[in-house]
């Protein structure tokens, strides 16, 4: 085999491996986001049929953690304005996962190999820390703003109130109930699901 087709399967080999973790076309319509990613799709009826949590409520929160980027990071801290300091959390991925919470959820549910950048295992978590809210905070399922106030703060946070000392924060709680809302309206006449 020639140098120059061994380099070429060898840069296709390479090319395939990465992924793209582009924010689908349109994160304001519910039915056009799954046609154009069904793979989310799939991936929110199965933790909702495992976990009980609506599709429109992960949906709106993955939007508000992410914008259904697969590798979101936050941002990063800056010393003198120049110098880089890490970042302002280890949230990361499609629901914004910080590291310990994330090793708990693997450790818990034996799921040792979910990756944060794959929606099937990122929804799969967000259904199980929505299980534990209810259990631990009373929070339905259904309820978007409290399951996000409980998503952010914690579960401990939720339960001292400190998202009450946010006002930003329960701005965009609100923010993430009406998405949950217009979500599941738009679902209930989308075409995918039927």
């Amino acid at each position: 085999m020639s140098r120059y087709l061994m380099a070429a399967l060898l840069a296709l080999i390479v090319a395939s491996c990465g992924r793209s973790y582009t924010a689908p076309d349109n994160l304001d319509n519910a039915c056009r986001l799954v046609q154009e990613r069904p793979q989310y799709l799939s991936a929110m009826q199965a933790t909702e049929q495992k976990w009980g949590v609506p599709i429109h409520v992960q949906m709106a929160t993955i939007h508000q953690e992410s914008s259904f980027i697969g590798d979101a990071k936050t941002p990063r801290r800056w010393f003198l304005g120049i110098i880089p300091r890490g970042r302002i959390s280890t949230a990361y991925g499609y629901a914004q996962a910080l590291d310990g919470t994330w090793d708990e959820y693997q450790q818990e549910t034996g799921n040792r190999f979910a990756r944060r950048t794959r929606i099937d295992d990122a929804t799969d978590f967000m259904g199980w820390y929505m299980n534990h809210t209810e259990r631990r905070n009373g929070i339905p399922k259904s309820d978007a703003r409290r399951q996000y106030l409980a998503y952010h703060e914690g579960h401990a946070g939720y339960r001292r109130g400190s998202y009450n000392q946010k006002p930003w924060l329960l701005n965009v709680a609100n923010r993430v109930d009406s998405r949950a809302e217009r979500y599941r309206g738009q679902l209930a006449t989308c075409s995918a699901l039927r």
